[in-house]
């Protein structure tokens, strides 16, 4: 259980933090480099995580999710990004689509599609942002029309995690007015007619896991796609599945920060400098400690966050926000200290640590950029100095 001691959990958080570290370090962390070089997208193993209960997190078990808290969930992705934080994204992104249709859809689609979302046969992308439309979201021009018993999408969604590699693609498109009640939310299967994709980006990091645009040109979906059979509730329901992926991600940005700081460690100890061991230098201790304490306050905040969304608080939006911010930026942080620490060695592919800062990078601009999760933020202070002032 890596960045845990058996003091931190109860007997179940245990089991539960202990199977997915078990997983990451035998199914994911002997083969990252490698992904990471070949640009690989495990499905295979991704597939495996699913028979584990990880494809379906917090979805309710009715239809074969694993009933877990928010809070489970953000410990069992700090674990998978231990070993590769571009995969645990990845799975972070599906699971943020398997929720959204276990609490927004029908009891239909949540029969139909729980299931195979589960145990990631159906493997789920996230399309959101557009060429013109990425903070913005509310400005989207994907457009749906309905037409007899089928809905009609045209548009283009962009930095689309597993595009043109996912089988199931949960839409936001426009079906009304301007502005964020006019937007609804659709399941378009991969194989609908009309749909394509742009080739894969060429990214600084992310490698295990494509990017693509999402193009839709006449695509047809039955109306029984639309999910929650209601249209104009697609911001929000966007917006309500941001919150937990944004926990997610800084979950991931956790874990991939505990295995530089690791990584770092371990060097300081093993390498010499001027007769002793690195470890020994004041300022290299200093610098350890101000890493280790960096990473122990963003575990406190995203557990406090995990525990606001699960416990439906007023404040959980700004919680989730802050959590975001903060983990981000500062395990970031961590993992170029940790490459700084490894000197030279640090640069190099081999000693894995450059990929996390690559990897981590990405991390302060999605989900909502930083600067996003500041308006956030500044606007729920406003918010209630404005009504304790009336």
């Amino acid at each position: 259980m890596h960045g845990y001691t058996d003091a931190d959990l109860s007997a179940d958080d245990r089991e539960i933090v202990a199977a997915a570290a078990d997983f990451a370090d035998r199914k994911i962390a002997p083969h990252a480099l490698k992904w990471d070089a070949e640009s690989h997208f495990p499905v295979d193993e991704l597939r495996q995580a699913g028979q584990l209960g990880m494809g379906a997190i917090y979805c309710d078990v009715e239809h074969g999710g694993s009933g877990l808290r928010r809070l489970d969930g953000v410990r069992i992705f700090e674990q998978l990004a231990y070993a590769d934080p571009a995969v645990a994204a990845f799975l972070s992104i599906h699971n943020m689509c398997a929720w959204m249709v276990d609490a927004y859809g029908t009891d239909a689609q949540r029969a139909q599609w729980i299931p195979r979302l589960a145990t990631l046969d159906t493997i789920a992308s996230y399309c959101l942002t557009e060429p013109g439309a990425g903070s913005d979201a509310a400005a989207l021009t994907t457009r749906a029309r309905r037409d007899g018993d089928d809905y009609v999408l045209d548009g283009v969604k962009q930095f689309i995690s597993g595009g043109g590699r996912s089988d199931l693609y949960v839409v936001m498109a426009r079906t009304g007015e301007a502005g964020p009640k006019g937007i609804s939310t659709f399941l378009v299967e991969a194989d609908s007619p009309g749909l394509s994709f742009g080739p894969s980006e060429v990214k600084m990091g992310w490698h295990a896991q494509p990017t693509a645009q999402v193009i839709m040109e006449q695509v047809r979906v039955p109306a029984s796609n639309l999910l929650g059979a209601e249209e104009g509730r697609g911001f929000g329901i966007a917006m309500n599945g941001l919150n937990g992926g944004r926990l997610n991600i800084a979950a991931c940005s956790l874990g991939g920060a505990q295995a530089a700081f690791d990584k770092a460690a371990s060097y300081v100890a093993d390498r010499k400098a001027f007769g002793n061991a690195l470890l020994d230098e004041p300022t290299i201790r200093f610098t350890l400690a101000e890493m280790a304490t960096a990473q122990a306050a963003a575990r406190l905040l995203l557990a406090r966050a995990a525990q606001s969304l699960d416990d439906g608080e007023p404040d959980k939006v700004e919680r989730c926000a802050m959590a975001k911010l903060h983990v981000t930026e500062n395990c970031h942080r961590v993992a170029d200290q940790a490459l700084q620490l490894h000197g030279g060695y640090g640069y190099l592919h081999e000693y894995g640590v450059e990929k996390i800062v690559r990897d981590l990078r990405v991390h302060r601009i999605l989900e909502g950029t930083n600067e996003i999760m500041k308006v956030v933020i500044g606007r729920a202070i406003a918010d209630r100095h404005h009504t304790t002032r009336r």
